[in-house]
């Protein structure tokens, strides 16, 4: 373009550098990849710092067939199986052997009801509380009316006080030593549809049930013929001397209006039926037990107001930070919004959010100039080439050196033009080519010089002769 002989090419007194013809989206993939390589190894290097999935499947101990625990474990069941979860419900004599289930180290079960007030041997054992959730009452249950409202009236009667590992067979027990009636009552240790049959049959005079009054069995004995229900005339005494322990007032006709069950007000004391869970239940279950709890028990019974259930009271153990944090806060932030299992994903996976913003942070400053200087190297490059062709044509003025450095513009010329930028960087590129013109234009200008100088001179050595 510039050069007037092709020829000169050939021989130049230094060849420019020829670099290798990039495109703008190799420089964008060399910076901004190796920024997202970094980060990708970092996520890596996270994840392994992420919490497991909860697991799809739980096991819940709840009682027998025929009580409350098993009938609501049903609806937890139920509500569970809403979020992909299956609950699998084990049947059990009661609260001890639901405790000895959770304290076991086959871990099989996760979940258990418990009778509050039953788990004093059991402390030291990895368990947490999650809520009490009702309250179930002591009924006693006898073929005479007990006017005075004590338990004395048990004295050398046979009386049916729950299977050996059950709730109600602690707490009667309980009963009678405070009352010093461990020694004159006969106890029989069954319970449920067996007790009934035992007192149709005439085997027992009494009959002492822990339970919510919805289950088949109080249903059975507060409907029975031949059965009265004691009311306790010292309720407020048992519930000062024992913690977990409620006095509660069933008003007359309550469970039955038509029937008029009860006939009259009765006293009643309760321990209450919490939800006990191991240590190791994942959190995110944790939190979905508290809110289908709340949906569950929340409204008002017979025996509680609105809002009352469920409650951190009545805990034998300590409080699981889940269900502290939702009676302080509610449901977590992310499970108002989402599904379950989205809110899971994206609250296990927020600790990579940490080295995402630490990396981000300081990228963001750095990676725009770096692709800058990247794009604008390739052409602040041939600046220096420019430089070099500039000085040799001022140091060797000659018309064949001249001629060789307007042929390395030439070559400098067609490399240019096979750079490719951003369009943001095309105008420092043309200013590159305007700035090869100019050098062009300045050498061939010193070339004609020299040419018409040396036209001169032979002209005038003709004139000579």
């Amino acid at each position: 373009m510039y050069a007037k002989n092709p020829d000169s090419e050939k021989t130049p007194p230094r060849k420019p550098k020829q670099p290798k013809r990039t495109r703008s989206s190799s420089d964008t993939l060399r910076v901004y990849g190796g920024a997202l390589l970094l980060t990708v190894l970092a996520f890596f290097v996270t994840f392994q710092f992420v919490e497991p999935a909860p697991p799809r499947s739980l096991t819940i101990a709840t009682g027998p067939a025929d009580g409350a625990y098993y009938r609501f474990a049903l609806d937890y069941r139920d509500k569970l199986a809403e979020h992909g979860i299956t609950l699998n419900v084990r049947v059990t004599s009661g609260s001890l052997e639901n405790l000895n289930l959770l304290s076991s180290t086959d871990e099989a079960v996760q979940l258990a009801f418990i009778q509050s007030g039953t788990a004093d041997a059991y402390q030291q054992q990895p368990l947490q509380g999650l809520a009490s959730v009702y309250l179930e009452p002591v009924w006693v249950f006898t073929r005479e009316p007990v006017d005075n409202g004590q338990l004395q009236a048990l004295r050398g009667k046979r009386v049916a006080i729950g299977a050996e590992e059950s709730g109600t067979h602690a707490v009667a027990q309980q009963l009678l030593l405070d009352n010093a009636l461990e020694a004159t009552v006969v106890t029989h240790n069954i319970g449920g549809s067996e007790a009934v049959s035992a007192f149709d049959q005439g085997l027992v005079d009494a009959i002492v049930a822990v339970g919510s009054y919805l289950s088949q069995t109080l249903q059975t004995l507060l409907h029975h013929p031949d059965t009265h229900l004691m009311s306790f005339s010292r309720a407020q005494a048992y519930a000062r001397r024992h913690a977990y322990l409620s006095n509660v007032q069933l008003p007359q006709g309550a469970i039955d209006l038509a029937r008029n069950i009860p006939a009259a007000d009765v006293a009643l004391i309760a321990p209450a039926a919490t939800l006990v869970a191991r240590e190791s239940l994942h959190p995110a279950l944790s939190d979905l037990i508290m809110q289908i709890s709340a949906t569950l028990f929340s409204p008002a019974t017979l025996l509680s107001a609105e809002g009352q259930f469920p409650s951190a009271d009545f805990l034998d153990f300590p409080l699981s930070p889940e269900a502290a944090r939702y009676y302080k806060s509610g449901p977590p932030f992310l499970q108002r919004f989402l599904p379950f299992w989205a809110a899971t994903l994206v609250d296990r996976l927020k600790v990579l959010l940490l080295p995402l913003i630490a990396l981000l942070l300081p990228l963001s400053k750095i990676l725009p100039p770096t692709y800058r200087w990247t794009v604008r190297k390739k052409i602040f490059h041939w600046y220096e080439e420019l430089q070099l062709v500039d000085q040799s044509a001022t140091e060797i003025p000659s018309e064949e050196n001249l001629e060789h450095c307007l042929a390395n513009l030439d070559k400098i010329e067609r490399e240019v033009k096979a750079i490719e930028v951003p369009l943001g960087y095309a105008h420092e590129l043309y200013i590159l080519r305007q700035h090869i013109d100019l050098l062009a234009r300045q050498i061939g200008l010193r070339e004609q010089v020299l040419e018409n100088q040396r036209l001169q001179r032979a002209g005038d050595s003709q004139h000579h002769r």
